[in-house]
């Protein structure tokens, strides 16, 4: 049996690489397209609506919950989509890291595993804790 040379990890390493860069682009992508067609959905239902730029108004209370807005993006409401789109723009880069973890724990290295699952942890805090 001979041992793995460095040309060999080297395309290994760039196979990982290739990998983790489709799933940003896939994520980014797709969090796009949500959001602009749920932005041509609000357009198109709310055309002869008249913005009031000193009044706030927050979001509605059923899209304020992962569950109330996968119901309106089910449903295809403008804001909803927009919503999807916003949320999967944010767990794109939380994907890369856990699937950073897995690749690194196949690899048995686990130093990185360690860095990974703590970098992992401060972002799923950082979402949860604000």
């Amino acid at each position: 049996m001979r041992a793995p040379s460095a040309a060999t990890d080297a395309g290994h390493e760039g196979h990982i690489d290739v990998l983790l860069a489709y799933v940003l682009r896939t994520g980014v992508l797709a969090a796009a397209v949500l959001v602009l067609s749920g932005g041509v959905i609000y357009l198109d239902t709310h055309w002869q609506a008249t913005a009031a730029y000193g009044v706030f108004r927050g979001q509605p209370p059923e899209l304020r919950s992962v569950a109330g807005v996968l119901a309106s993006a089910r449903a295809l409401s403008g804001e909803g989509l927009i919503e999807l789109g916003l949320l999967v723009l944010i767990a794109t880069p939380l994907a890369r890291v856990g699937l950073s973890t897995l690749l690194f724990a196949r690899q048995r290295d686990w130093l990185y595993v360690g860095i990974t699952l703590l970098v992992l942890a401060l972002l799923g805090y950082s979402l949860l804790a604000g």
